[in-house]
């Protein structure tokens, strides 16, 4: 035989044992690199899942939110009401409200009962109607006051007159006052 031939056996041999060697480490090699890519689908699978839950729990708990937003503002305009209601109920108790109690045409009938003084000019408030009674008094006030010389005649008497002034400014205030709300 041929050295050349012996060559070729040796080598062919030897390429042989080395397939022989490496054969079980490349099928190991293979395998893992299959179970790598099979756990890592599962991990994006898994992750998938729990970020599509993750998403549903965090629209449910912004639908809770703005429920829970709704029952607030809700909870507020029923203490308003409630707030409104009560102011309506004092108003009524103190018998500033008596004008919603009795119809026009029962106006003469309660003049004399009715707390608050009737619509004069017929403009629905009362408020400008006791502004003016505040401001005719003080015409009156004034008129008697040049008619008996012009000054009071003691200091007791000039200390009443500064309470009905006083008085008379107090109502007037409390009716712009009021006009303004």
């Amino acid at each position: 035989m041929s050295t050349g031939l012996i060559v070729v056996i040796v080598v062919a041999a030897i390429i042989l044992l080395a397939l022989l060697v490496m054969l079980p480490r490349m099928r190991a090699s293979a395998q893992r690199q299959k179970a790598e890519r099979e756990l890592n689908q599962r991990r994006e699978s898994v992750a998938g899942e729990h970020r599509s839950a993750a998403r549903d729990r965090e629209q449910r708990a912004e639908m809770a939110e703005q429920k829970a937003r709704i029952a607030q503002q809700t909870a507020e305009k029923e203490r308003a009401e409630a707030g409104l209601m009560e102011e309506r109920a004092s108003m009524h108790e103190r018998g500033m409200a008596d004008h919603e109690l009795v119809d026009d045409s029962e106006r003469d009938r309660f003049a004399d009962v009715m707390s608050t003084p009737g619509d004069r000019d017929g403009d629905g408030h009362t408020m400008d109607d006791r502004a003016r009674d505040a401001l005719h008094r003080d015409d009156d006030n004034g008129a008697r006051m040049e008619s008996e010389g012009g000054a009071t005649s003691s200091d007791y008497e000039q200390g009443r007159e500064d309470e009905r002034r006083f008085e008379r400014n107090r109502i007037t205030d409390d009716v712009r006052e009021s006009d303004r709300r």
